[in-house]
């Protein structure tokens, strides 16, 4: 089973994560959020997994500083999950999924090396 990258197609920092993946000869298979919707459990899971909701959210993007105040303090999972769905561009990215199910989320060299221990 290869890495499972997530995140948008036309973004950077992705762009970057394959590439770099690619470069280290690391099988990975790519899905675009927009293209693939992401399932509300599947979401939860990776915000559990990283600490919270916060962690999973990008709050330095323009789609963030656009939202109604209302819409950025969601009191419940569920609400969490619907703001994601109908944002999906408000996950940080790349989320990175390894076999053995652990979940990170950004791209940085040094990381991506000891991850991956290259």
């Amino acid at each position: 089973m290869s890495v499972q990258l997530f995140g948008l197609d036309n973004c950077d920092t992705c762009r970057k994560a394959r590439n770099w993946l690619t470069r280290f000869e690391i099988e990975y298979s790519f899905s675009d959020y927009r293209a693939q919707r992401i399932e509300p459990a599947t979401l939860k899971s990776w915000a559990t997994q990283l600490g919270g909701w916060d962690a999973l959210i990008n709050r330095a993007s323009t789609t963030w500083r656009n939202l109604p105040p209302n819409r950025k303090t969601p009191g419940s999972d569920p609400e969490w999950q619907l703001l994601l769905k109908e944002y999906p561009q408000l996950i940080k990215r790349p989320v990175v999924l390894t076999p053995d199910g652990v979940v990170s989320v950004g791209f940085k060299d040094a990381a991506f090396k000891q991850r991956f221990g290259v």
